[in-house]
């Protein structure tokens, strides 16, 4: 089987996997992010393990597919040694981590400003979240944000990665590339 449909695949459950996870948590911090901040989904539900589940998988398959068909393309293309979907797995698992150090690090951030009274919620919010849940949902907002922007950014890296190490991998003598995985 050809390995671009795979790779894409990979993208999309790790991405999928990465945001109900994420969200289970978020909807635990903060439901109104998902019940004010989002359009009401499935009846209107305030569940935050059914919010975290259907926002994770609605809020993600599509960045899954965004970075996998590009991921697939620098891997699979062209003469350069070809990267399989199992190749992948470790990078990708590596990604995720850094997101979600990134995200914590975004929430926890957040967390010391917002009880340090240094920046409170805005762009309208305030008028319709009540006052005891604006700290959390602010705190929510940027873990969200660095999760999408270090998924961006670290995708990005990931394919200049894959890039890269094939050409190195076509470079050396094929004993030497058998040797390294």
């Amino acid at each position: 089987m050809t390995q671009s449909p795979l790779i894409v695949g990979l993208s999309i459950v790790m991405c999928v996997v990465y945001g109900v996870v994420h969200d289970q948590i978020t909807a635990r911090i903060c439901v109104e992010y998902f019940t004010i901040g989002h359009k009401p989904i499935l009846g209107g539900t305030e569940d935050p393990t059914v919010l975290g589940l259907a926002w994770g998988f609605l809020a993600t398959w599509w960045v899954g597919a965004m970075l996998g068909i590009p991921l697939a393309f620098v891997s699979q293309t062209g003469s350069l040694v070809k990267k399989s979907a199992k190749d992948l797995i470790h990078p990708m698992l590596v990604l995720m981590a850094g997101t979600a150090a990134l995200a914590a690090i975004a929430g926890v951030t957040c967390y010391v400003l917002t009880t340090g009274d240094m920046i409170h919620l805005a762009g309208g919010f305030e008028h319709v979240i009540a006052s005891d849940k604006q700290d959390a949902f602010l705190i929510d907002l940027w873990i969200h944000n660095a999760s999408y922007a270090g998924g961006f950014l670290g995708g990005a890296i990931l394919m200049v990665w894959v890039v890269v190490d094939r050409y190195r991998q076509t470079r050396l003598p094929k004993d030497e590339v058998e040797d390294q995985k």
